[in-house]
């Protein structure tokens, strides 16, 4: 396994694949899912989200580097391969500013929201940085499950508002004003309830998510 603690990936060597998470600990994840779930539920179904999105990115055949951006300690879960470094700033916008400057160069951010995305979803992303200035994934809930950067841009994410109803509406916005070619991608469900809990495992049936929550639910 690679391992950095702090720092900036050297530029110049490829596109990179981050993925923004959260390290899996029972009331420091998925406190949305809680109730129905107990904390130690929204974990566990937490833990196996993340375990979906390290997997797809590991297979994404166009990422140069691998990066975990992570909030917490990593632990055994983090597969060989990716670069672990620690989240950085004062609000989700100031993380994601962060982690596009300390990866630098192009990059693909994914969240841990979305198990049901697959290798060929980060590949597009990468792939729609070689021809335009950004990648934008938007979320069925009004966000966005991904984004993507040519070049490192604080201004990019500057006075977009998170997790709000707007999110994505704002941050497509603010990437037109600032002239940058952004590419679409498809949308996707983010898992924030229950419900999206349940329409996701269903859209990926053979995930680590869906069985964690079949053990959670198996009438459901």
């Amino acid at each position: 396994m690679i391992r950095a603690v702090a720092g900036r990936e050297e530029d110049g060597v490829g596109p990179a694949l981050l993925v923004l998470a959260k390290a899996p600990v029972a009331g420091r994840v998925k406190t949305r899912l809680v109730p129905p779930c107990t904390p130690s539920e929204a974990a566990r179904l937490a833990a196996a989200a993340l375990a979906d999105t390290l997997a797809a990115a590991a297979r994404a055949r166009r990422a140069a580097r691998r990066v975990l951006v992570l909030d917490g300690e990593p632990g055994g879960w983090v597969p060989d391969g990716f670069t672990v470094l620690p989240q950085r700033g004062d609000g989700l916008a100031a993380r994601l500013a962060a982690a596009f400057e300390d990866a630098g160069g192009p990059a693909f951010l994914v969240g841990m929201d979305t198990p049901q995305v697959t290798p060929e979803l980060l590949d597009a992303g990468l792939d729609a940085l070689a021809g335009a200035d950004a990648a934008f994934g938007a979320a069925l809930d009004g966000g966005y499950w991904g984004i993507g950067l040519r070049s490192p841009s604080r201004d990019a994410f500057r006075g977009v508002p998170m997790s709000a109803g707007n999110t994505g509406a704002v941050q497509q916005a603010r990437l037109a004003v600032l002239g940058l070619r952004t590419i679409p991608l498809p949308p996707l469900r983010d898992v924030d309830t229950i419900a999206d809990a349940r329409a996701v495992a269903a859209e990926a049936p053979g995930s680590r998510f869906a069985a964690a929550l079949a053990e959670l639910e198996p009438a459901a």
